[in-house]
């Protein structure tokens, strides 16, 4: 089986547990006036786990596709393991690593810090290495994204560090 159909196996097994979350154990908590309502805080997970599933079936059952000419090399656009080591994989999971840095920073240094660097260090490992662009385009998201959530939705962000509480 090729590489793309793994990773597609392993996405369904992945929205097949975020579904049985989202169908089964995110709505036990809610209030008996709130299981009236027509949209539910599971709503929109449990349509990314659907939607997910679907997506992931089509990898995995569509058809294989193969270059005419020449049916030993795998077609543009899938991946072949025996060139494994020519991809970027070190970058990939360099950002797996911040995104997970990146959510263990969000109490310790609040919400516009721990964004701020997430952009910052996301788009170095991208590439970018332009500080005097990078960060105040990071920090200008950061503050954007904080701000929408914050006042115009009403969630409340904890936008400083806890030590500045």
């Amino acid at each position: 089986m090729a590489l793309d159909r793994w990773i597609a196996l392993a996405f369904i097994t992945l929205c097949c547990v975020y579904g049985y979350a989202a169908f089964f154990t995110m709505d036990d908590s809610l209030p008996p006036i709130l299981r009236r309502n027509p949209i539910w805080p599971s709503t929109f997970p449990k349509m990314l786990a659907v939607a997910g599933i679907i997506v992931g079936l089509m990898v995995l059952f569509g058809p294989k596709t193969v270059k005419a000419d020449s049916p030993a090399k795998p077609a543009d656009g899938t991946m072949d393991i025996a060139k494994l080591r020519e991809y970027q994989i070190i970058p990939a999971l360099a950002l797996v690593g911040l995104m997970l840095a990146y959510a263990m920073a969000l109490r310790p240094l609040g919400f516009l810090g721990s964004t701020t660097l997430f952009l910052m260090l996301g788009a170095m490992i991208l590439g970018e290495r332009k500080l005097y662009i990078l960060i105040p385009v990071s920090a200008l998201a950061a503050w954007s994204i904080w701000y929408l959530v914050q006042e115009v939705l009403g969630i409340f962000l904890r936008p400083w560090p806890a030590f500045m509480a």
